[in-house]
């Protein structure tokens, strides 16, 4: 894949008026191609072996909160980066899962070419079938580049997705205390 879609870079920078030939630009097509297989990288992963067994037994039924995820991720409409923060919660029922893998996790579908509203769907039910949790919240919030670089050239907004699953759905009450954790009231 690597060698063609370098060719494709190079067939890019000809159709923007660019010469590839350019000193600055002659390795361009093989970096941009390099790093958007690196960005990408999610089509690789499989979920069971993002999470390698790190699921372990646990009497904890109180809610688990992991805030502050950073993600980055494309648009499937422009290909411009979405950069933002994942919060994710849920409610053990005897299974815990190992603290790094619920940032993989994210990383996992972050890496694809995504919108926001799916990638919360996404890492929800991930979630939600590796630990057979009572319940999963996952709030991201994150700058569009698409609408900050093009369009409306907003600088400032921020979008804010929520995906809300078992008692986070069904009980006012954790829900409450899932937003208050991560600071969203």
């Amino acid at each position: 894949m690597y060698p063609s879609l370098a060719a494709y870079y190079r067939d890019i920078l000809i159709g923007i008026g660019e010469n590839p030939q350019r000193e600055g630009l002659l390795d361009t097509p093989q970096r941009a191609a390099k790093a958007m297989q690196h960005l990408c990288n999610g089509y690789t992963l499989k979920l069971d072996e993002v999470i390698n067994g790190a699921l372990f037994e646990s009497q904890n039924d109180e809610m688990i909160v992991v805030r502050d995820i950073e993600l980055y991720s494309l648009c499937e409409h422009h290909l411009l980066p979405f950069i933002g923060k994942a919060h994710v919660a849920y409610l053990p029922t005897g299974r815990v899962l190992g603290l790094s893998k619920v940032a993989r996790v994210v990383d996992m579908f972050a890496r694809r070419l995504q919108i926001q509203e799916n990638l919360t769907r996404q890492i929800a039910c991930a979630i939600q079938d590796i630990t057979d949790a009572a319940g999963v919240a996952v709030v991201i919030e994150a700058k569009h580049m698409c609408m900050m670089m093009r369009g409306v050239e907003k600088q400032n907004s921020v979008m804010l997705s929520s995906v809300m699953l078992g008692e986070f759905r069904d009980s006012p009450t954790t829900r409450q205390e899932f937003l208050q954790l991560i600071g969203q009231k």
